[in-house]
Parts: structure tokens; sequence; C-alpha cells
């Protein structure tokens, strides 16, 4: 590498071949990534069984992405291709579409879509979570985005059947100050039993007896979506719950004076990963 007579510091016409030979390099890697999936749809025949989405896999990838980034390219830029890699090369092997619930926010939700799936995967916006949750229901591999922390309908009383759809990641999943693809989402698809992560389960609950009380007893020990069912002075109830916590929850609501009418497990997904402010990441 020619330096500069003056400094000792590498050319800038040098340093700018180094950009391009590793831009290169970055490319081809990507083309032979792709050579590698055309085999695997070979051989698994993706194209014949719905979409190829896998939560395990995908929590474990991001999670060792943080953990060894190191330099000034910032953690957004990096995730955000790497989930563009995933989701485009996910829709190779068996194309899907993502039904977006917008009556949260149409811009928050698309920005959470275009981040987690980029811009090849088409995106279909629905103005209710019970529409995209229906959408997918008839698909053979789609997967829909609904809000994670609000709803005006207890969408999720769709996933009780078997052979329903589930719910199978939270995002954003690495969650760090001002990320740009905030808002909280859950993703409802069809995907292999063996594809799945349970670490946090997702319980579908009908309660009598819910008031103000009640859900304060509840805070401390799950993450809640509740949506009020004045017919019977009760509620629907979306948990989200450490695995093997729910029995607690049901002695909770027992304790605070609720009954549980019915419950069913909808679904599981990674617990999310905190990025701290200094870089470093922690479950």
């Amino acid at each position: 590498m020619t330096k500069s007579p003056q400094t000792g510091t590498p050319a800038l016409g040098d340093l700018r071949k180094e950009i391009d030979r590793i831009d290169e390099a970055m490319h081809r890697l990507l083309m032979e990534r792709g050579e590698i999936i055309n085999r695997l749809i070979s051989v698994k025949k993706t194209q014949e069984t719905g979409s190829a989405f896998r939560p395990a896999r995908e929590a474990d990838m991001m999670r060792r992405l943080v953990e060894r980034h190191r330099g000034i390219l910032p953690l957004d830029t990096v995730e955000g291709i790497w989930r563009v890699i995933i989701s485009t090369f996910t829709y190779v092997q068996a194309p899907f579409s993502v039904h977006a619930d917008v009556s949260v926010g149409e811009s928050a939700m698309r920005d959470s879509a275009r981040f987690h799936f980029g811009f090849v995967v088409p995106y279909v916006a629905h103005f209710s979570g019970a529409a995209a949750v229906d959408a997918v229901a008839k698909s053979k591999g789609d997967l829909a985005l609904v809000s994670a922390i609000s709803a005006r309908t207890p969408w999720w009383s769709e996933l009780e059947t078997e052979g329903a759809p589930k719910i199978i990641a939270r995002l954003p999943f690495l969650e760090r100050a001002d990320h740009p693809a905030a808002l909280p989402v859950f993703v409802i698809s069809r995907v292999a039993d063996d594809a799945m992560v349970t670490e946090v389960q997702m319980w579908s609950v009908r309660v009598s007896g819910w008031n103000a009380d009640t859900a304060r007893a509840l805070a401390p020990l799950a993450e809640i979506v509740a949506v009020p069912d004045t017919a019977f002075d009760g509620a629907a109830l979306l948990v989200s719950v450490e695995s093997g916590g729910f029995e607690k929850i049901k002695l909770a609501l027992l304790k605070a004076g609720a009954s549980v009418r019915s419950s069913a497990l909808v679904g599981s997904h990674a617990t999310r990963y905190t990025v701290p402010q200094n870089g470093a990441g922690k479950t």
C-alpha cells in the first residue's frame, strides 16, 4: 500500500481500493449464500411447505451479531442489513407477504415492517388485528404484524384452535434506546414446531371480575394486553409470561378476586435482548 511521503499514512486512492475490494468480497459472499439457499430449497422443498421463517435460528443469529459487533458502524445499520438478508433469502425459499395492522399508526407499523423484512417482501395493510390474522390464516406461509401493547378486539382468540397460526416472535428483538423501528409488535404465522422459541409463552385467557385492582396485581408478573368484556364483567387477555409461569398468573387472578373462564396457549417467542448504551448486549 502506498503511503504519503509527508505523513506516512496510506494514500487516499489506496484506501478507496481497499473499500472496493471489501465491497466486492461482500457481494460475492451474498451470491455464494444465494447458491447455498438454492441447494437448500432442493433439499427441503420449502417452496411446497409454506414459510421458511425460523424464529429460533433468527434469535440466535441476532444475539451473536450484537456480541461480536465492534467499531464505528451503528448497530442499527448492522441489524437492518442482517434483517434484510435473512428476510429476503427466506422469501426466496418460500415467498410470503407481511400483513400489518395499521390501526395503531400506519407510519410506525410500516417502519417496523420495512426495517425487519425489507422492501422485497410484499407489504399488505389492514385496519384491524383481526383482519391481519385472518389473512394469515387463509395463506400458506404469510406473516401478520399486530400491536404488542394494545388492541381494540381480542384478535388472539383466533389463534386458539389446533392448526391455527400462532404468535412466533416479538419485535423489536434487539431493544435499545432510539431504535429506528421501536413499535412493539407480535409476529403471527405458521412455522414448524422445531423452529419455535418457547422462552416466553403467550396465553389467551378469558376472565370474569376484571378491574383496575386485578390489572395492578398481575402487572409485576407478566405483560398483558386486555380487551374488556362488559357482558361478563370481565376481559379477554393476551398474557406474555416466562415459560412455565402461567400457573402463577392463574393463582394471582384468583387471589385478586377474578375467575378464569378459559385459557389456551397461542404461541411463544424469544426473550428480548436488551442492548445498553455502552453497546454490550444482555438478555
